[in-house]
């Protein structure tokens, strides 16, 4: 799980004010498993809230050096632009954020993790809009992904922001959204909205082919390059060798916090 948090202010855009953990499944504890790396870049969505609240709310952080892969450190396919999702497909939120509305994650702070399914967005509107006002409905857009489990109640809360959708296809985990936002995480909860993955994969290809890569030997604490190396826990199309990378995803929710309406 990645964890990524800013040095100074929460609002801040410069890369050398954020650390990315790779690793941790407890929030304040790291082990010999965990690997801390600095950031290079940071990429926004140029049309980020343009439109509409929270509209394409997505980034790519550019690390400084690649990621080495190991059995603690895995990564998830990116999906294809056309990539159909089917109806009874199992997918999974995790994060550190609130439990309830009122309630903290307590000490020692594990990795929270929850079973979702994936709910039509013209659904997710209606009961969205039911509890939308103060003279705004935030929509569910087609850039967006809305999921949830009305009977445990499952979904991201206050702190789970930037969190992964990660649904397992045919052989293959993959990435289908990020934490964007949502209405409430009361039980019953309303539904949680990421940003739909897909809908980017054109603009996340363009980001990583013409974006240069930065030069280890200036990374902060520089060490050598890992070598590739095989994935571990990856089936079927992805368990091809995996090269090393320096790109991960994370909504704008940098600069745009929780909206409780």
């Amino acid at each position: 799980m990645v964890k990524m948090g800013p040095s100074s202010s929460s609002k801040s855009q410069a890369p050398e004010n954020y650390q990315v953990l790779l690793g941790n499944t407890q929030l304040y504890h790291q082990t010999q498993h965990t690997q801390k790396m600095s950031v290079h870049h940071i990429i926004t969505h140029p049309d980020f809230e343009k439109l509409h609240p929270f509209g394409s709310d997505i980034a790519m952080l550019q690390l400084h050096l690649p990621v080495n892969f190991t059995s603690y450190v895995v990564p998830v396919c990116l999906p294809s632009q056309d990539m159909q999702l089917p109806s009874n497909v199992s997918c999974w939120i995790t994060g550190w954020g609130m439990l309830t509305e009122d309630l903290q994650l307590s000490p020692p702070f594990y990795l929270q993790e929850g079973k979702v399914g994936l709910i039509e967005n013209t659904l997710c509107n209606t009961l969205n809009g039911q509890r939308a006002g103060k003279g705004e409905t935030y929509a569910v857009h087609e850039e967006m992904l809305c999921g949830g489990d009305f009977s445990t109640g499952k979904s991201i809360c206050k702190g789970d922001s930037g969190g992964p959708l990660v649904c397992y296809l045919p052989s293959a985990w993959v990435l289908v959204g990020l934490a964007s936002w949502g209405l409430d995480c009361w039980h019953p909860a309303y539904p949680s909205i990421f940003t739909r993955v897909t809908y980017f994969a054109n603009w996340i290809d363009e980001v990583m082919r013409l974006t240069p890569l930065p030069d280890p030997a200036l990374a902060p604490h520089a060490r050598s390059p890992p070598k590739p190396l095989r994935a571990a826990g990856l089936p079927g199309p992805c368990a091809a060798l995996v090269l090393p990378q320096t790109w991960l995803l994370l909504p704008l929710t940098l600069r745009a916090p929780w909206q409780t309406l």
